[in-house]
């Protein structure tokens, strides 16, 4: 059976993305050559904003004290759980070493970067909780420096829940503003930040295409479009759940892709049926972005088994991907495609966004074909080293010298024949090219 398409998308995540490739390159290049007074001003032309860039211990002690304790409570619970998930990553990427022939020996290492640039966005929603993502995960890594970089609002400056948060999970330092130029500051080394060896975290896709571009000089988790979320469910699902699933990721944006994938046509058509009630109750703001997603990007796919189901999803890839079915450990061995994995009506992509311990800062736009999220290893880097006994050079030196002259390069060649014929002078070698 093909899949069949009860909703089909009349546009991609992409459709709207616009050409703002110049945009961006033009600002990155007049806040290079211009510096802090560059950025400054651009601070003022888009976040209106004109107070302290850098956060002094004072405000961030008094933006702190307006957080209710209750919100404090709850972001130390989010940020305790992120934490101890990042410890266990951590501790799956050892040191090693093998001897590789007697007397050689090759390793490896994991080394952290040494400065960790942040991005929290905070223009249409407060990302409170990708500050705690971001930055625990960076300090558990053991970057030496963490900025966090969060567009502040007019005459306001950074929502104080996100400024906490930061210092919470570790940050060293708290950089008031947003969009490019943000994204510039802690690349460029501005405002005493030390230069940025990775930039994290979600933001427009101003900040995706500034990151697009400075990658090579500096690393990047990834480049994100807008988010995307797919769910699988069986006929055994409640429809219900499946639609507020659907509806709360809809809220993201108004390009934000939402699908469901089914084997049940009954299941589909009653989803189909929930959404726009639901998409009705929410307030303005979030109603205007999910009523556009589910209109514009959403789609509802009848398949005939779960085969086909498990098929659907891989070929999307889908940022978020929930299962609501029967046999959990089945999709869980079955799938192979996605950011981050719910399964089970009990878990929801929502968790996984705030509080529940692993990352929301995940590949979309079908990139989880060939990458995972945000994680500690993300801002680890393997490097190898070896060392070797004079004798266990030796067979090295010989295979070397051979494969480098018949491709041509005569100098590897040399620096092997150095070594044999300085280790063990009285031999005589055959070192020419294997034809």
């Amino acid at each position: 059976m093909a899949r069949e398409y009860l909703k089909k998308a009349e546009k991609t995540a992409m459709t709207d993305a616009g050409d703002v490739r110049e945009i961006v390159q033009n600002i990155l290049s007049d806040i290079e050559a211009g510096g802090d007074a560059a950025a400054m001003r651009y601070a003022e032309q888009f976040d209106k904003y004109a107070g302290n860039v850098i956060l002094t211990d004072d405000e961030i002690e008094a933006a702190s004290a307006k957080v209710s304790q209750k919100l404090k409570d709850d972001i130390a619970f989010a940020h305790d759980n992120v934490r101890r998930f990042a410890e266990v990553q951590k501790s799956t990427m050892k040191d090693v070493e093998l001897e590789i022939v007697p007397g050689l020996i090759a390793g490896q290492k994991a080394i952290p970067v040494r400065a960790a640039g942040c991005y929290v966005p905070g223009g249409r929603y407060s990302h409170i909780a990708s500050a705690i993502m971001t930055v625990t995960t960076a300090k558990v890594a053991g970057c030496q420096h963490i900025t966090a970089c969060s567009p502040p609002r007019p005459d306001v400056g950074i929502n104080p829940a996100i400024v906490y948060a930061a210092n919470l999970c570790g940050a060293d330092k708290i950089l008031s503003m947003g969009g490019v130029q943000g994204v510039a500051a802690m690349t460029f080394g501005l405002f005493g930040l030390p230069k940025a060896d990775i930039l994290v975290g979600p933001g427009n896709q101003f900040v995706a295409e500034a990151k697009r571009i400075l990658f090579g000089r500096v690393g990047i988790d990834m480049i994100a479009g807008p988010t995307d979320s797919l769910v699988l469910a069986d006929a055994t699902a409640d429809p219900f759940m499946v639609a507020t699933d659907l509806v709360s990721q809809a809220e993201h944006g108004y390009n934000s892709p939402v699908w469901l994938v089914t084997d049940s046509r009954v299941l589909a058509e009653k989803v189909m049926e929930l959404v726009p009630g639901m998409i009705d109750d929410l307030p303005e703001l979030n109603r205007d972005n999910a009523f556009a997603a589910w209109r514009d990007y959403a789609e509802v796919i009848v398949c005939a088994n779960r085969e086909e189901m498990a098929a659907c999803s891989d070929d999307y890839a889908p940022e978020h991907l929930t299962v609501q079915a029967e046999d959990l450990p089945w999709w869980l061995d079955r799938l192979q495609c996605y950011g981050s994995l719910f399964l089970g009506e009990e878990t929801t992509v929502s968790f996984g966004d705030k509080a529940s311990g692993t990352n929301h800062v995940l590949p979309t736009s079908r990139s989880a074909k060939y990458t995972g999220g945000l994680s500690v290893h993300k801002y680890m880097k393997i490097v190898t080293w070896q060392r070797s006994t004079r004798d266990g050079a030796r067979p090295v030196a010989e295979a070397t010298a051979r494969i480098s002259r018949l491709e041509g390069m005569e100098g590897h060649a040399r620096a092997a024949d150095a070594r044999l014929h300085k280790y063990f002078p009285n031999e005589n070698f055959d070192l020419s090219a294997v034809d």
